[in-house]
């Protein structure tokens, strides 16, 4: 039996402890750009279990013979992190950026750089989200925990091939485990210390007849301190919780060699106590906190929060009683409990697909993949994130009682409940995002022993997605209710899209030689989408007037058209049985749209009264490129070393920023972004038993290459994109070792690196995150094949907080600089226990 402390060399506990805390030498993940190992195995076994299968080509191949930049992280992996969230994947992955929460869309995914706003919910991911062989046209899927997760494939660079629209920067692929052939049961259970949450979930699974296969799963999280504000916040919720329950049935039914069929059916619901989750303010460079200011900067109110934007303490408060009735014409959770100004939100969402394959002849088989979602998502948050009473006229400078009779003469509403320490939320939004979503894909496909293979399919989507939000903007009921309805909200707006797009792809690979292979295809889309405004009530002190648009607008029917020819092709030479190079160039696309972010004043307004909506239309978005890459494994195959250097252009590329000054979104398109660079990745499995490294390295250069004028009339021409670190990686390790015939010890860890690099789109002078490192790390002890097992798990061991993305804070006064950022998750320390028998 090989000891630990002879392993390593050392033979103390405190040694043991001060490398779990402190190593540098990262994740048991095994996990690297292009890599993963599969779980451990006996030492002659290792080199043929070693083997990830990754579907990038819509067929099964290994990880190390596919020509794609892939990163694969196994259940294992996922298990031994506790990670359930998709913002949790981002330590495995160079290059990846994922923001959850906020407005809009509810999430963002970048890659290299590329990526779609997290604050609109009318774009497509850059980045597609492919759900057990489903495309989500919807970010609110970042919202939702996984769980019972076979693996997680990150794809890198366009793949409209195989996957279609809005696969223009990659693809991020999650995969659920299926049924069992004998019957299994297992359990879980977790507690986690610094958000004092739990996780409690299980699944069972095995053969109901000798063709049909069941698997019942189900997981439910609930956290008390997602959120923690600011102390002397006032808020109701001093600590915003979550809760989160997703189940899952799976079905799969072989009854012969020809046919085959898998049915996945899940449900998820999330709850919390606002939208809002890790966005903290930074003072800027006066380093104050700036007053919040309302109708011109007449209205002064004091922000509240301490500047402290690296403390995770957020200040958050309540929204202001005079705006905090009922929201208009209110439908779901905002109807069945009313609106009292405190924050919460209420997402559900159904998702099923049904896979059927049938072999039409020994080496020719039909695939059909159907797809279905219903999304229903509402929440209340305010975007002032600031504010405190007293409040008080700005000319005056402060409170007292000559501003007080001021403020009882001109804003009634607002000196009814204006006292100190009262809440002063202001720019309250209750958005509701309902997607319905239908998705039919056929391929054909062959699997010849020859030189020539082929693929053929067709692909149809229609969807209907409903945002509709009630908005204080103005926030004119600090004035006066709306003297007709007594609603306290400024407007309710509803855009309603309804989309339609269809393909048709086909794909080839030649065998050349036994060791050259030639591939390649082209997809056809068109996609078609049309949306219908209406505006059923305006705050009648707003409109209807030369600023507002009126109650009862309905705009004619908005039409978006657009097809695009996506190509492809790739050349891979085997050079040895565990070498492999290969060369891609390679094409992307993604729809463009008409924008929903569109206000009853400004933009909206402005269409209204020339009956000219085409402001509203923002373009398509095209990416070309190619990449050179080798994959290789030598000495056994214990050894792993794969690279890819890439070069894309990146055409009309869909960016959104919000204009705090109008408080506006701004929808466009940046005129180029080239992104190339280097990915590294490498794996060790070492002669010692159970003890592997891993490790990944990323070279990133990503800039605009073409005028882009932002709002602020800034030419980002020859800027760094955002969120594209010159540098980034991560190392690893994990050991396991038997302490006897039925006890196992396991002990890993990983190191996540990052340069800096900017967070938004707007100037030169957008905040810049600043280089950074996070540690994650566990240990377990339990039964070498898994019956039972306990573990301590810490992620972000330092408590590291970095900025995903930033944007100007609404409702600054002149001279104001405070930002918003938008930060990961703080420190996370668990306690497991887990069975299966």
């Amino acid at each position: 039996m090989v000891m630990i402390g002879s392993a390593f060399g050392f033979r103390n506990s405190k040694k043991l402890t001060r490398l779990l805390l402190c190593s540098a030498s990262g994740l048991a993940v095994l996990a690297t750009p292009q890599l993963a190992f599969a779980q451990a195995a006996p030492a002659d076994e290792q080199a043929s279990e070693d083997v990830i299968i990754v579907t990038a080509r819509k067929q099964d191949e290994t990880l190390q013979e596919v020509p794609v930049t892939i990163t694969s992280v196994g259940a294992d992996t996922l298990e031994k992190y506790s990670v359930d969230e998709v913002s949790d994947v981002t330590s495995r992955v160079p290059t990846l950026s994922i923001q959850v929460g906020g407005s809009g869309s509810g999430g963002q995914i970048s890659l290299r750089g590329v990526g779609s706003s997290n604050i609109s919910a009318s774009f497509d991911s850059a980045v597609a989200f492919d759900y057990d062989g489903v495309q989500v046209s919807t970010m609110r899927m970042v919202q939702s925990a996984f769980f019972d997760t076979a693996q997680i494939d990150v794809l890198k660079g366009p793949q409209s091939l195989y996957f279609g629209k809005s696969a223009s920067a990659g693809v991020f692929s999650i995969k659920s485990q299926n049924p069992t052939s004998t019957w299994e049961i297992g359990a879980k259970a977790s507690y986690e210390f610094e958000e004092r949450g739990y996780v409690v979930g299980g699944y069972i699974s095995g053969p109901l007849t000798d063709s049909l296969g069941i698997r019942l799963a189900s997981q439910y999280n609930k956290i008390d301190r997602f959120v923690e504000l600011q102390p002397g916040t006032p808020a109701v919720n001093q600590f915003r919780g979550l809760t989160n329950f997703v189940g899952r049935l799976t079905l799969d039914f072989k009854p012969d060699d020809v046919f085959s069929a898998n049915l996945k059916v899940q449900y998820n619901r999330q709850t919390n106590d606002g939208a809002i989750s890790h966005s903290d303010v930074n003072c800027g460079v006066n380093g104050r906190a700036d007053v919040v200011t309302l109708f011109g900067g007449a209205i002064s109110i004091p922000a509240g929060y301490d500047c402290n934007d690296k403390d995770n303490k957020i200040f958050l408060p309540d929204t202001a009683v005079a705006l905090a009735r009922s929201v208009p014409l209110a439908t779901g959770p905002t109807k069945a409990q009313g609106y009292n100004g405190v924050p919460f939100g209420e997402t559900n969402l159904w998702f099923a697909r049904l896979k059927m394959d049938w072999k039409l002849a020994d080496n020719l088989t039909l695939s059909s993949v159907t797809g279905f979602v219903n999304l229903d998502a509402t929440d209340v948050d305010n975007y002032s994130y600031g504010g405190i009473g007293k409040a008080y006229i700005t000319a005056l400078g402060g409170p007292g009682p000559v501003s007080d009779a001021i403020i009882a003469a001109n804003f009634p509403a607002l000196a009814a409940t204006n006292s100190v320490g009262a809440p002063f939320g202001v720019g309250t939004s209750d958005p509701r995002n309902a997607l319905k979503q239908l998705s039919q894909e056929l391929r054909l496909a062959t699997n010849n022993e020859g030189m020539f293979n082929f693929m053929i399919g067709g692909f149809y989507e229609w969807r209907r997605f409903i945002f509709d939000t009630a908005q204080n903007a103005v926030n004119i009921s600090l004035i006066a209710p709306d003297p007709i309805t007594g609603y306290t909200w400024d407007y309710d707006k509803n855009h309603t899209t309804k989309t339609e797009a269809t393909s048709i792809f086909g794909s080839v690979m030649l065998d050349l030689t036994d060791q050259l292979e030639l591939s390649g295809g082209v997809r056809y889309t068109n996609e078609n989408k049309t949306q219908r405004i209406t505006v059923p009530y305006v705050h009648r002190l707003l409109g209807p007037g030369p600023a507002f648009i009126g109650s009862g607008f309905v705009s004619p029917n908005i039409d978006f058209s657009d097809d695009n020819l996506s190509p492809e092709v790739t050349l891979k030479y085997q050079v040895t049985p565990d070498v492999n190079v290969f060369a891609s160039y390679k094409t992307g696309f993604k729809s463009g749209g008409v924008d929903n972010s569109a206000l009853p004043s400004n933009s909206l307004s402005q269409a209204a009264l020339t009956g000219n909506f085409n402001s509203l239309i923002y373009k398509s978005e095209d990416a070309k490129g190619g990449e050179i890459g080798v994959k290789s494994q030598f000495a056994d195959r214990s050894i792993t070393l794969n690279a890819t250097a890439f070069y894309y252009k990146f055409t009309d590329l869909q960016v959104q920023v919000f204009n705090a000054v109008a408080v506006q979104f701004v929808t466009s398109n940046a005129g180029e972004v080239t992104t190339k660079g280097v990915d590294v990745g490498w794996a060790w499995r070492t002669p010692v038993e159970g003890l592997r490294f891993s490790g990944n390295l990323s070279y990133l250069d990503a800039y605009f290459s073409a005028d882009y004028i932002t709002f602020k009339g800034v030419n980002l021409n020859g800027r760094k994109a955002a969120r594209a670190p010159k540098w980034s990686g991560n190392t690893a390790f994990d050991y396991s070792v038997p302490l006897s015939d039925g006890l196992q010890f396991s002990i890993n860890g990983n190191a996540q690196f990052s340069s800096a690099y900017y967070t938004n789109t707007t100037s030169f002078a957008d905040f810049r995150q600043n280089k950074y490192w996070l540690f994650d790390a566990s240990v377990s002890i339990g039964d070498p094949d898994g019956k039972w097992k306990l573990s301590l798990i810490a992620n972000n061991l330092t408590n590291k907080l970095f900025v995903s993305s930033s944007g100007d804070r609404p409702f600054l006064p002149v001279g104001g600089d405070d930002i918003i950022n938008s930060t990961n998750r703080g420190r996370q320390v668990f306690v497991e226990a887990s069975v299966k028998f």
